[in-house]
């Protein structure tokens, strides 16, 4: 495989397998570019760290009045475990998108009209907050495409029960990479947690710190590049979304016996007009990559919700290693290619 390129050996002694896999570590020095592209785009609006601590309130558990960790101290929490576990890499700033706001007025306003509200009456916060940070100096290149270490996570207050006392708060947190060409996030198994319960900010920088630790950067670019080197032809991809089609369809029974496939319809659909018309991974009239198809996947994932986006993520990693394996005659993604 390509040699997995950091500016300092800090990574290598950190994670002292990445040997196995890459053959060399070259010191390269490249400037930030900045990227106009967001990493997920449905339903979301961007906003900045400051917009969320100075303009939205905190929810409570209702029966103790307990804060909840707030949008700004998970974001924090997890750049400074970012920061503390890369030392010597370069990190930037999160990207943070947001959805489903939630509009409230302070108690002096309860009784005034809507039309004569103050914008200082107002209150609110946002439901669900997605945010991602980028590693710049750990990186690869597959295909042409440039891969950044990425590192973020996921709140959602709707898997809360703000009504009861305050227990475990739920998160979502994840170490990948990402496509610098199309902001298309590439997630493993040992780079995520789907269901993380924490109790205080200390306990999530540790669990953080503890993912951290267990990933394995230069296998997920492994992985990854093997999907370079494998192809669907056009009638097999064409049988391939007939498939992904009728999964949704399948009865409850048959279903189970299959692997779990979460991509949407109207998203299969996103990935049948990207194959004729993306100008980067498209291949109408060609063998297309299982690399290539890997990124259609993850393209057409970045019109999820914030609280499904990475659970998808994964199983676009999983769909498209399980074909992939399926070509070289594996039976269990068999199924979706016959």
């Amino acid at each position: 495989m390509e040699a997995l390129q950091v500016i300092n050996n800090s990574v290598t002694k950190r994670f002292g397998y990445l040997n196995d896999y890459a053959e060399t570590v070259e010191v390269i020095e490249e400037p930030t570019v900045k990227k106009a592209n967001h990493f997920i785009e449905a339903n979301t609006i961007e906003v900045d760290l400051q917009h969320l601590k100075a303009d939205c309130v905190v929810p409570t558990f209702a029966r103790d009045n307990e804060l909840t960790i707030s949008h700004p101290t998970f974001i924090e929490t997890v750049w400074d475990a970012a920061t503390s576990f890369f030392s010597g890499e370069s990190i930037d700033k999160p990207n943070i998108r947001t959805s489903h706001i939630v509009k409230g007025r302070i108690p002096e306003a309860i009784h005034k009209p809507v039309n004569q509200l103050l914008e200082s009456d107002k209150t609110m916060y946002y439901e669900r907050m997605m945010f991602c940070f980028e590693v710049p100096t750990i990186y690869e290149t597959i295909e042409g495409n440039k891969l950044t270490l990425s590192i973020g996570g996921v709140r959602a207050y709707n898997t809360e029960n703000l009504y009861s006392k305050k227990g475990a708060e739920r998160f979502k947190v994840f170490i990948g990479f990402k496509n610098q060409v199309c902001c298309n996030m590439c997630v493993n198994t040992d780079g995520y947690l789907s269901d993380l319960k924490v109790m205080s900010h200390n306990d999530l920088y540790s669990a953080v710190l503890e993912m951290f630790n267990q990933y394995n950067p230069a296998k997920h670019i492994h992985l990854m590049q093997t999907l370079k080197d494998s192809h669907l032809t056009e009638h097999q991809f064409c049988q391939l979304l007939g498939k992904m089609r009728l999964y949704q369809c399948l009865p409850q029974g048959y279903q189970k016996n299959l692997p779990r496939m979460l991509i949407t319809d109207s998203q299969i659909n996103n990935v049948a007009k990207s194959y004729i018309s993306d100008d980067n991974f498209g291949s109408l009239d060609s063998d297309l990559s299982m690399w290539k198809f890997y990124n259609l996947l993850t393209g057409a994932n970045k019109s999820s919700y914030i609280d499904s986006f990475l659970d998808r993520s994964l199983n676009a990693t999983e769909m498209a290693t399980g074909i992939n394996a399926a070509l070289h005659g594996d039976e269990k993604y068999k199924w979706f290619i016959d």
